[in-house]
């Protein structure tokens, strides 16, 4: 399936749902279009491409992703998942029974138990908190009862 972009008719209600842009007292370079950059970010997630792979038609990448941060931070992207999430339902396009939660994996290090803390060189890159944080929403997110 080949990538399209967002529709007219779909950015005016993604648009809807985006902040006002802050206005700038000092003046500065105007910031990058939120239209280009909600495309951008669609654009690394269908592809699952890098960020250096982003397409220069985006924008810069770091500005790309420094909106993604900023999104993130002020729960823009939990008000866009939500929205998205109720249109579907309200369509009958998400089908509840059928949902399931995806599992983690955890590698088994050789000799046992003992393997110290982390790194800083292997922290979690900054792409995954703000997703999981919007994915882990209370639309996909609910906690069971541990079976005995």
């Amino acid at each position: 399936m080949a990538w399209r972009h967002v529709t007219d008719g779909q950015w005016t209600k993604i648009a809807g749902q985006l902040p006002p842009p802050r206005p700038k007292p000092h003046g500065g370079r105007p910031p990058l279009a939120e239209r280009q950059c909600f495309e951008g970010l669609l654009w690394i997630l269908w592809t699952g491409a890098p960020w250096s792979e982003l397409p220069r038609r985006y924008g810069a990448k770091s500005a790309v992703h420094r909106r993604l941060g900023q999104w993130a931070r002020d729960g823009t992207l939990l008000t866009l998942w939500r929205a998205f999430v109720t249109e579907l339902a309200d369509r009958d396009k998400i089908r509840w029974d059928e949902c399931f939660i995806d599992g983690t994996f955890v590698v088994a290090k050789k000799w046992g138990p003992w393997s110290g803390p982390p790194s800083a060189a292997r922290e979690r890159s900054s792409w995954y908190w703000p997703m999981a944080r919007v994915l882990r929403s209370e639309f996909t997110w609910t906690r069971r009862p541990r079976r005995r």
